[in-house]
């Protein structure tokens, strides 16, 4: 839970986030990747959490479209073709063509890469 002192569980960005700032929400969750949800249209990615619904909600509650939410999970120090992992529970979306947990559309997968790049980095290692 956040408090005044503590740093936020889940970060929303829509810029590059510090290096020190990312390797604390990997640290306070996974330890070798973090959860992330994108809202393509609006340019945001939230950062961190246990769930990808927790960021999904934050995101919802900032004005965010489901419609245009993607989960995925990034992994510093794999690289730029490893370092993103394009699955997450609240990608099945049966009613959208998107019937499992990867993101099977091409061009939101191109977005979500655009997007991660640009506020989390390329797979570099921390």
């Amino acid at each position: 839970m956040d408090g005044p002192d503590s740093p936020p569980s889940i970060l929303i960005a829509a810029s590059r986030i510090p290096p020190e700032e990312l390797r604390g929400l990997i640290a306070a969750w996974f330890g070798d990747m973090v959860k992330i949800v994108v809202d393509v249209r609006r340019g945001l990615v939230a950062v961190g959490g246990e769930l990808h619904a927790d960021a999904e909600a934050l995101l919802l509650d900032q004005g965010s479209r489901q419609d245009d939410l993607w989960g995925a999970n990034y992994f510093p120090g794999l690289g730029p073709e490893r370092c993103i992992e394009f699955t997450a529970l609240i990608n099945i979306r049966p009613g959208r063509g998107n019937r499992s947990m990867d993101i099977q559309n091409q061009d939101v997968r191109v977005r979500v890469r655009q997007l991660v790049e640009g506020v989390i980095g390329t797979g570099e290692a921390l």
